[in-house]
């Protein structure tokens, strides 16, 4: 009888669950350009981003959020009393180097830049006057001081104040867009400058990973710029300085980010909703090509300017104020059925995806009313008293069809449970590791943050288990000091799955 060589054991797996070994990542949603925007900026934004070699979507964001930041604090909309809404939109280009997203972003604000200009060179003709003027008056007040104090040596009644010593503020120099600035400098021109104003940065990662940098306490620029998205009064504290206060803190934000960025900051963010603040932007790349039309500067240069006409309105006790934008009836009803829809999507969303819809009715909301002023400054008309239906509706196929799909694509990953989330990291640093086999004190001796303790280890392992990721070899291991070690194995398609 011929005995049988033994074989090598080679366990048999089953396909390990693909959630787990990288994230599926939707297709970029197709751009509903022109049924949103109407033709003539629907065209300048092709052209624009055909010029720039760029997709049309970085135009379309951009645009979004720089009308956003133009009309500020002048308009606000107001789906029924009680519920205000700041026209203040976040843009986050996401895209690999060189996929256009700069140059697509330069479409709308070069021409901002030369707005700003013009407005900055009058606002410092302004400031030289001003400063003669203010020189005469330190020169006036020197001598009325003079003549009191002879006045009251000789005590006869002094001389009132002459009215040349009275001069007006000193003339604000206006900041439309801004690249870079401490929280401190952003309070001074948002005191003066009560409209608001617009944040691009090219690298939005590490303006976000730097937040708490120049604050006095932690967190303080994540607070700061949370409630610049509200448009709500805030308090600079300043050191050594009297504080700054703002009556309405209104930031547009705009900027790019590569994917792997992106990644880092999702996986890293605190849940307090400042992530999903952004509406994210991810499109394929176009292909390279000529482009087959100049494209001039004149519909959004006619767009900045008229936008710009718009002011903000003292109230009874003289402080400036928005104009609010009610909506009409028939547009209130698209609201409550939007916020239905809403909220039947938040019973199965979880982690970032769940902040993200939360936020949907009012940027809905806000995304009426850009429209709805992109409409009258490039067309011939009155300026519109009320968010129409048709205005709400346009906007609401912006979100739904665009917006919330893109968001699916960009979050993919990282919209899952932190309890994913931590597997996710866990199959990470097994191929860091190149384990083929493991076990719990191995990965416990790496200290990382949710993986050092074994009653933070133990449910992420059984999630791998669950998975086919990994599997129990035997029973644990005793140790002398703590709870036993138990070894793992690791399946091969863990590595053959690896990008």
């Amino acid at each position: 009888m011929k005995i049988p060589e033994p074989q090598p054991f080679a366990p048999e797996w089953a396909e390990p669950d693909p959630g787990l070994l990288r994230p599926i990542r939707p297709l970029a949603p197709r751009l509903p350009l022109h049924n949103v925007f109407g033709s003539r900026i629907g065209s300048w934004i092709e052209k624009s981003a055909e010029a720039k070699g760029a997709p049309a979507d970085y135009v379309m964001g951009t645009l979004l959020a720089t009308v956003g930041a133009l009309i500020g604090n002048a308009r606000w909309a107001s789906p029924w009393p009680g519920w205000l809404e700041p026209p203040v939109i976040w843009i986050m280009n996401i895209g690999r180097p060189s996929s256009g997203k700069s140059p697509a972003m330069d479409a709308v604000i070069e021409p901002l830049r030369i707005a700003e200009q013009a407005l900055r060179k009058a606002a410092l003709a302004e400031r030289v006057a001003w400063n003669e003027t203010s020189e005469v008056a330190k020169i006036v007040e020197h001598v009325w001081k003079d003549e009191v104090r002879a006045a009251a040596k000789a005590r006869e009644t002094p001389p009132e104040m002459p009215v040349a010593c009275y001069i007006e503020p000193k003339p604000h120099v206006p900041r439309l867009v801004v690249n870079d600035a401490t929280i401190e400098r952003m309070g001074v021109i948002l005191s003066e400058q009560p409209r608001g104003v617009l944040l691009m940065r090219d690298e939005l990662a590490g303006f976000i990973e730097n937040f708490g940098r120049y604050s006095s306490s932690a967190g303080g620029d994540r607070s700061f710029y949370i409630e610049a998205y509200g448009g709500r009064g805030y308090s600079v504290e300043r050191l050594g300085r009297d504080p700054v206060t703002i009556d309405r803190l209104s930031i547009g934000i705009l900027g790019g980010i590569q994917p792997d960025r992106l990644k880092s900051v999702l996986f890293k963010s605190d849940d307090d909703g400042l992530i999903a603040r952004f509406l994210p932007i991810w499109p394929d790349p176009v292909p390279l090509c000529r482009p087959k039309s100049l494209v001039g500067q004149g519909l959004i240069e006619e767009m900045v300017e008229k936008i710009l006409g718009l002011n903000l309105v003292p109230n009874a006790q003289g402080h400036l104020t928005p104009v609010i934008l009610p909506f009409e009836e028939s547009a209130c009803s698209l609201m409550d059925d939007f916020r239905l829809s809403v909220r039947e999507r938040e019973t199965v969303a979880e982690g970032l995806m769940l902040s993200f819809l939360g936020k949907l009715p009012g940027v809905a909301a806000r995304l009426a009313l850009i429209l709805a002023y992109m409409d009258w400054a490039t067309q011939r008309g009155p300026e519109p008293h009320v968010i129409l239906a048709s205005h709400f509706a346009r906007a609401v196929l912006l979100v739904d069809g665009y917006f919330v799909p893109m968001t699916a694509r960009a979050y993919a990953g990282s919209s899952a449970t932190k309890r994913d989330r931590d597997a996710r990291r866990l199959v990470e640093i097994i191929r860091l590791q190149g384990w083929k086999t493991f076990s719990s004190r191995e990965v416990m001796r790496l200290d990382r943050t949710g993986l050092a303790t074994s009653a933070e280890l133990d449910p992420i392992l059984a999630v791998l288990e669950q998975g086919d990721c990994i599997r129990a070899v035997g029973p644990p291991a005793k140790a002398s000091v703590g709870r036993p070690s138990r070894k793992y194995i690791v399946n091969p398609a863990v590595y053959d799955s690896e990008t």
